[in-house]
């Protein structure tokens, strides 16, 4: 068994330098040796790499690696099923439902559950409880997902509550967008280089409508947004946010086709060159006028999708207040709250409007 294959398999000649290097004569020599004269039999080879993009063609002819066999990331009944397995052996409270920890763990591996219910067990301990309880998954998942919590930060007041609106923005706009994954937490505790998270339950699918990709961008401008509207200013908090926006914006019109203007036209992204490509590859794949009208096409979305969450904010106020003022008296509050808290909102503005019209 030969694991990471890419290391010494990749495509030859597609390096900077285009020499003989010791790469490449340890590939030749390794495919002289799948070949080879002498016979071989009861040996099977195999090979792992997260990249068969890259692979030198001569090692997937037949008679070497000739047969592919793809493992992809667990879904969720599979999750499920994993984390059953590493949690037989240890004592589970009552409140640990280890279904919505697999619909909270999208994207992990086999080996990132199993660190999760390790982590939680060592959670368990270090508060002196003989069982995992359901905020010892919570600390886990964090932990694992975000990193530490950072004890030693000290927020000022101001900050504080910047951070309470900002998470406050996103908790509401997941909660009341159509399109968007259910809520189920929002914490002000700062985790690795986040002040704040605002978690989402998403559901397992494999093909995202426009609309789905409308809200998430809607969604990440709304921290930003809910400071401008409380503060009348704006701060460097929203840089990720931002650029996840853009990201999903760039793609929505360079590769899935989701841009009136552009139409049906898909463009790769930029290939890095330590990862097998040719440098003199290298290059745009449409005209300076495309160029022009992509970039335009990213801002309008961008910018059409903050003016929705603006203008749902504005609706929200109440809300978003009632959100940060939880956030600042508890720090975590769960996405069933924060619905309550919208609801509540909504109906005291009924309640007073009707009254007006008395």
């Amino acid at each position: 068994f030969i694991d990471e294959i890419d290391s010494i398999g990749r495509k030859r000649g597609a390096g900077l330098g285009g020499g003989h290097d010791e790469r490449e004569q340890t590939l030749n020599q390794m495919l002289a040796e799948m070949d080879g004269f002498e016979t071989s039999e009861g040996i099977v080879i195999l090979a792992a790499t997260n990249r068969p993009d890259i692979l030198d063609p001569a090692l997937l002819r037949p008679g070497r690696f000739d047969r592919q066999i793809v493992v992809p990331l667990p879904e969720n009944e599979e999750r499920l099923a994993i984390l059953k397995v590493h949690s037989r052996d240890k004592r589970m409270g009552p409140d640990v439902d280890l279904e919505v920890m697999s619909k909270a763990t999208p994207g992990m591996s086999g080996a990132d559950l199993a660190n999760l219910v390790n982590e939680a067990a060592l959670f368990a301990v270090r508060r002196g409880s003989k069982q995992i309880e359901r905020i010892d998954f919570e600390n886990a998942r964090d932990r694992v997902v975000m990193g530490a919590r950072r004890e030693s930060l000290v927020l000022s007041a101001e900050e504080k509550r910047a951070t309470a609106i900002h998470e406050g923005g996103h908790a509401i706009l997941t909660v009341v967008l159509p399109n968007s994954d259910p809520l189920h937490k929002v914490t002000i505790l700062p985790r690795g280089m986040a002040l704040g998270v605002t978690w989402s339950l998403p559901e397992e699918r494999h093909t995202y409508s426009k609309e789905y990709f409308d809200d998430m961008i809607c969604r990440a401008m709304g921290g930003r947004v809910a400071e401008k509207i409380v503060f009348g200013h704006l701060n460097s908090g929203a840089a990720n946010d931002l650029e996840q926006a853009t990201s999903i914006a760039r793609r929505m019109v360079r590769e899935w086709g989701m841009s009136e203007a552009i139409g049906p036209m898909a463009w790769s992204g930029s290939q890095q060159v330590f990862l097998g490509e040719d440098l003199m590859t290298q290059g745009r794949e449409y005209s300076d006028e495309t160029a022009k009208l992509v970039d335009s096409e990213i801002f309008r979305i961008l910018h059409e999708q903050e003016a929705r969450a603006t203008e749902v904010l504005l609706k929200y106020r109440p809300a978003l207040e009632l959100v940060a003022e939880a956030l600042l008296e508890r720090e975590t509050i769960d996405g069933a709250e924060v619905a309550q808290l919208v609801q509540a909102s909504l109906d005291h503005v009924q309640v007073t409007e009707d009254a007006h019209i008395e």
